[in-house]
């Protein structure tokens, strides 16, 4: 490391919220040129401990210096000025606005005569978007991009401001294997000039891709910071959860059952092409492609949230008209979307969130039952684990993997018989990913379908039963269990 002297160093921070002390007098510190690992699971305090270095939420108490000069008053101005950027795990872009107005948003690029200079904001914004090696159009808007393609808009207009301390949660959950390697070689050039870079993940196998030493917490609690030579997964793991996680896929073997969900030749645009394919009872089918091989606007397009050019859709055997979401879950069909934000009523608590699906069957004129209502959601709440267990507690407050356990509750309360996972351990940490996998175990048992969409090799060969590969619009492979490497499906993906 370039200087003895710390670039960043928090002292004793302590965080308090109503129901949660979020943070247990934590001590974190940051050198010039370093990647700093920060790792937890959901709820451990990790992004409310860069939040507070952001200034977007005060500390209760601690101490914080940048190259040794105590900072009081934090505030989003005041980290900026200091030179303190912040990738947010939730995004924070203006969807009605072009990709090069969110990257310059508050900072517009002006003539002599004072009005935006737009030819310059492009070109700046194509080197900037140039600059993590992606290819997005400046003038499109934001609203038409893809997760992804949003995430990387995040980090440039981040990079534009030239962080000296730059903070980065989840920056590659949304993220293929190429563009994470993009990512990574964009950040060790920032650490050439000397940027000093937070990184939190919950993807192990980035540990030693990146980083030089990693931060681990627990409920609150600092309970270690070791170099990544010494930071193997077992390690990592145990650290984390506090315990031995002695499976991370726990897949078990269930019965296939009769057919559940046929989908013949569906079409979209020039984006989905003929794609048939079955779900049956018991079964995990998964759905695996790179960026952009059109598995998510499948996934909506079959619950009703996307117009499709043709397709015919049987449940049970019998031809299903769905026109709508609401088609859909009134034919047993449920949707974990890949962004849990389009799943979550953000500023109502955790009950509501949870019935919803099933509430939407209910007559506009029955009578709420709150008091039941209430204890479905406390069942669900102590089935997934969902921290804190505070059922008055707004979603908008939970992290960002107790949120997505929310969403879950939601189709599990609402007993659908065909499941479609959307990157469902996105932004989740590797306990409650194990959890995850073993709720997928019990759905299935019970005889539930569940197409599960992933960009994650590992967690598709572990927990599928069949696999779709897809690829541009269209299936290019299938495997059974146990017939695919890792290998052949980047093959049959690219």
């Amino acid at each position: 490391m370039p200087s003895d002297l710390p670039l960043l160093r928090m002292e004793q921070i302590d965080k308090s919220f109503p129901g949660v002390h979020a943070l247990d007098h934590v001590d974190f510190d940051l050198y010039e040129g370093e990647v700093h690992i920060l790792l937890g699971e959901n709820g451990a305090g990790k992004s409310t401990l860069m939040k507070i270095l952001s200034g977007s939420i005060p500390r209760d108490s601690g101490r914080i210096y940048i190259q040794g000069q105590e900072i009081h008053d934090l505030n989003p101005e005041r980290a900026q000025a200091l030179g303190i950027g912040m990738v947010y795990q939730e995004f924070s872009l203006v969807p009605g606005l072009s990709v090069a107005e969110n990257i310059f948003l508050g900072q517009l690029p002006r003539n002599r005569a004072g009005t935006v200079d737009w030819p310059k904001m492009i070109r700046q914004a194509e080197r900037s978007l140039g600059e993590l090696g992606v290819a997005i159009n400046p003038r499109a808007e934001v609203r038409r991009l893809n997760v992804a393609e949003q995430q990387l808009t995040e980090i440039a207009r981040v990079l534009t401001k030239q962080p000296r301390i730059l903070l980065l949660d989840e920056p590659t959950s949304a993220l293929s294997d190429a563009e994470r390697e993009r990512l990574f070689e964009a950040i060790r050039r920032l650490q050439a000039r000397g940027v000093g870079i937070v990184y939190i993940s919950h993807r192990l196998a980035e540990v030693p891709m990146i980083g030089q030493r990693v931060t681990v917490l627990r409920d609150g609690h600092l309970v270690g910071t070791l170099p990544v030579a010494e930071a193997q997964e077992d390690t990592l793991v145990r650290l984390m959860v506090g315990r031995q996680l002695t499976e991370q896929f726990p897949k078990h073997a269930a019965a296939k059952g009769s057919r559940l969900l046929r989908v013949e030749n569906l079409s979209l645009d020039d984006t989905l092409h003929d794609l048939t394919f079955e779900v049956y009872q018991g079964e995990i089918l998964g759905i695996f492609g790179l960026m952009g091989a059109g598995q998510t606007e499948m996934a909506r397009s079959i619950f009703g949230l996307e117009p499709r050019a043709s397709c015919r859709i049987f449940v049970n055997g019998s031809e299903t008209r769905i026109r709508n979401p609401n088609d859909a879950i009134r034919h047993g069909l449920g949707y974990l979307t890949r962004d849990r934000r389009e799943g979550l009523v953000p500023r109502l608590p955790i009950p509501p969130n949870i019935t919803l699906a099933d509430l939407s069957q209910f007559p506009i004129f029955r009578y709420l039952n709150l008091q039941r209502e209430t204890a479905t959601a406390a069942r669900y709440v102590d089935d997934l684990h969902i921290q804190p267990p505070t059922l008055t507690r707004q979603v908008i407050y939970l992290s960002g993997g107790n949120q997505q356990k929310v969403v879950l509750g939601r189709w599990l309360c609402s007993e659908s018989k065909v499941l479609i996972f959307d990157e469902p351990t996105r932004g989740i940490d590797v306990g409650a990913k194990a959890e995850v996998f073993a709720l997928m175990n019990h759905l299935t048992e019970r005889g539930v379908g569940i197409m599960m969409i992933s960009s994650e090799m590992l967690e598709i060969l572990a927990m599928a039963d069949r696999i779709l590969v897809m690829r541009a619009g269209r299936f290019t492979a299938e495997y059974g269990r146990g017939q695919a490497t890792q290998e052949q499906l980047l093959r049959s993906a690219s």
